[in-house]
């Protein structure tokens, strides 16, 4: 098919929940994205965080076709050895959370931590922060704060309630002995790429612990290395009770998993499931991509390349920066202005990125963006941030 063909096609058949773009991408290589006519852009937004690892990481490919001429599908109710391989390295990776339940995407982890929690204390009541994004399913939609995602679909799930976020006294009244759990994001990607106090995730613990509440922390966007260390609760020594992840999970397979606590208790046979599971594809495609974090030592590379970004966004003089702010490769540059024709020229010179929220560039580069390619990103940055939102040079 060429290029009016595909756009042809998805225009009249797609659902229309997505705004479309007019470029047809049709192949990756590492930090890359290419185009049907072979245009190369550099791609920092990682379908949303997901290519941690670049796209067609060689482990991953190998370990995707290996599996897939072996056993693609298997419910979870019969052991396997992918599965097991991957169950073994998932839950060494936080100490004190040794039990995982796998899914298929973040929300659908968000929403069996919610079923956890409600059957493990027998409460109903949720706490979640302000400005949070946790998914679109009906209870992960609950806990997500922004009205955008909410209107329309009243009414939601009853008993959650919003907080704000980093702020302690708020918390202390929120979380009651009414209340089953409190969720939120170590970094606020999709709300601006805000970063928690320490003070605020000791005291998160420290209040859920005096009331018999549990800690849902939400590493979806962060986690496996994206932050500068392997899970950003471990910047600051923090263990939740459940911690939900996902997109680079498995190199760019659909898969996302709830790491599991001591204090999660009644998840028995039936209590929940899911048809795909912990599939043995899915779970090859993990083990390999964990294997590659590791062995490549990405959250070091995410650590040191993310310091080198954000030190080089710090030193643009534009009067639309408003804040530079992140953690590892996670950034987020808040203008003065709506980000949306920022974004648009950004794409223009060959450059893929996102917002978060209305004024917010938000930067998620595979790990594996090498300095080169960080150094061009920074130069065009400097060219498009020379021009206002009227298009006027400054």
């Amino acid at each position: 098919m060429n290029a009016s063909e595909i756009i042809e096609i998805e225009s009249r058949h797609a659902a229309g929940v997505y705004g479309k773009q007019p470029i047809i991408f049709v192949r990756g290589q590492g930090a890359l994205l290419f185009d049907i006519d072979g245009v190369e852009y550099l791609d920092c937004a990682s379908g949303h965080g997901v290519a941690n690892l670049g796209h067609a990481h060689p482990k991953v490919v190998e370990a995707i076709y290996k599996q897939a001429s072996t056993l693609i599908t298997l419910f979870e109710t019969f052991p396997n050895d992918q599965r097991a391989a991957l169950m073994k390295k998932i839950t060494a990776l936080v100490p004190g959370l040794d039990r995982v339940f796998f899914c298929n995407s973040g929300t659908e982890a968000v929403e069996a931590a919610l079923k956890f929690t409600r059957i493990s204390m027998g409460r109903k009541n949720v706490a979640a922060a302000m400005r949070a994004f946790h998914g679109r399913t009906f209870g992960a939609l609950s806990a997500t704060f922004n009205r955008k995602y909410r209107d329309g679909f009243e009414p939601l799930v009853p008993g959650f309630s919003h907080v704000p976020y980093n702020n302690i006294e708020a918390l202390e009244k929120a979380i009651t002995t009414e209340t089953a759990a409190f969720i939120l994001e170590v970094v606020q990607g999709e709300g601006g790429v805000y970063i928690a106090d320490a003070a605020y995730l000791q005291a998160a613990r420290r209040i859920c612990d005096a009331r018999g509440a549990l800690l849902i922390v939400d590493e979806i966007q962060s986690g496996f290395g994206r932050t500068g260390k392997l899970f950003a609760v471990q910047h600051f020594g923090l263990t939740p009770d459940l911690l939900c992840c996902a997109k680079s999970l498995a190199g760019g397979v659909p898969m996302g998993a709830v790491l599991i606590g001591p204090a999660v208790k009644n998840l028995t046979p039936g209590a929940h499931g899911s048809t795909f599971g912990g599939n043995p594809l899915a779970c090859a495609a993990g083990v390999a991509a964990l294997t590659a974090i590791e062995e490549e030592d990405l959250p070091r590379q995410a650590a040191e390349k993310g310091a080198y970004l954000m030190e080089k966004l710090r030193q643009i003089e534009s009067p639309l920066i408003r804040e530079v702010r992140g953690l590892g490769l996670m950034v987020g540059i808040e203008l003065k202005q709506k980000a949306a024709p920022y974004l648009k020229a950004l794409q223009e010179k060959r450059i893929i990125a996102l917002n978060a929220g209305m004024t917010v560039i938000r930067l998620l580069p595979p790990l594996v963006i090498t300095i080169e390619q960080i150094d061009h990103l920074v130069a065009v940055l400097v060219n498009v941030l020379k021009v206002d939102i009227a298009g006027e040079k400054e």
